[in-house]
């Protein structure tokens, strides 16, 4: 979410391999194309100014689109129990389902990861995704980030919940001759989902297919957002009209990166909300059918 402020084989390489097995096996053994029972949804961001007038009338409108989870985001912690439990039948009356919540750095502080953990529980979330982290200047300053996510997963695993992260460009531009995402990367459990977000890996110049498949089984939900280098486009470019080959894209997710769920994620457009909200699902299907 770009614009929220909000050698030997080590063990852990070792334990990220092995469970990246599944998918590697399956692609290696019938060179399938992506498979269709991937759910797809949309994170919330991508409607914020309609979330915020009518939080249940946007995810009615969401799911008649045809979506099938959506991802809330750093608002959904002001929420009291009651509404988050309104939310959740109302999600269970749809028939759709919120995998993962996006969450600022201080989400995870001893002060409001319970309140967190108990809101994703009842919304039936499986991830906590820290959504953004500030850039930091050092390599040190990027493995006190993956340390955070360690200390989270091991609070949040008791409460069935594991923990994501959520890149930006920051993380592919290398500090000390290293890419901080690679810091991230190799400093957290393997059970730490690398949340990829393809708009701001491709800005950045990096190649979102060779960085799934150089992380197997990890890369367990995408942000399907476009880049157009176009400097007055950006972001604002619909899925699948920008810089994106989203067919290697789902073929390394799929086969490799152990992809559970996408998400589509839009920071505007030349269309209202929700119309591109529409549009882009629609040109999902096309995509990945």
């Amino acid at each position: 979410m770009a614009a929220m402020p909000y050698s030997k084989l080590s063990r852990r390489s070792f334990l990220a391999l092995s469970a990246a097995l599944p998918w590697a096996l399956r692609g290696v053994a019938s060179g399938l194309a992506p498979s269709r029972k991937i759910p797809v949804g949309l994170e919330l961001y991508s409607v914020r100014d309609e979330l915020q007038k009518d939080p249940q009338g946007t995810v009615r409108a969401v799911a008649k689109m045809g979506y099938q989870d959506v991802e809330f985001y750093a608002p959904y912690l002001e929420w009291s129990e009651a509404q988050a439990k309104d939310m959740r039948k109302l999600l269970d009356d749809l028939g759709i389902h919120c995998y993962s919540t996006h969450n600022d750095e201080d989400f995870f502080s001893d002060s409001k990861i319970q309140k967190a953990r108990d809101l994703n529980k009842i919304l039936g979330s499986r991830y906590m995704v820290l959504a953004w982290s500030d850039p930091k200047p050092t390599l040190d300053g990027w493995t006190k980030v993956a340390q955070t996510l360690n200390s989270a997963a091991e609070k949040l695993a008791p409460a069935g919940l594991k923990v994501g992260y959520h890149n930006h460009d920051t993380e592919w531009k290398a500090v000390e001759g290293k890419r901080p995402i690679e810091v991230i990367a190799s400093n957290t459990k393997p059970s730490v989902m690398l949340q990829l977000d393809v708009g701001t890996c491709l800005e950045a110049g990096a190649d979102p297919a060779a960085w799934i498949k150089a992380n197997p089984g990890r890369i367990r939900s995408i942000h399907c957002k476009d880049w157009s280098p176009d400097p007055n486009v950006g972001y604002k470019t619909l899925f699948g009209e920008g810089k994106a080959d989203w067919k290697a894209i789902f073929q390394a997710a799929e086969n490799h990166g152990g992809v559970e769920f996408y998400l589509i994620e839009q920071e505007g457009s030349r269309y209202p909300e929700l119309e591109t909200a529409r549009r882009c699902l629609e040109a999902f299907r096309s995509t990945h059918a």
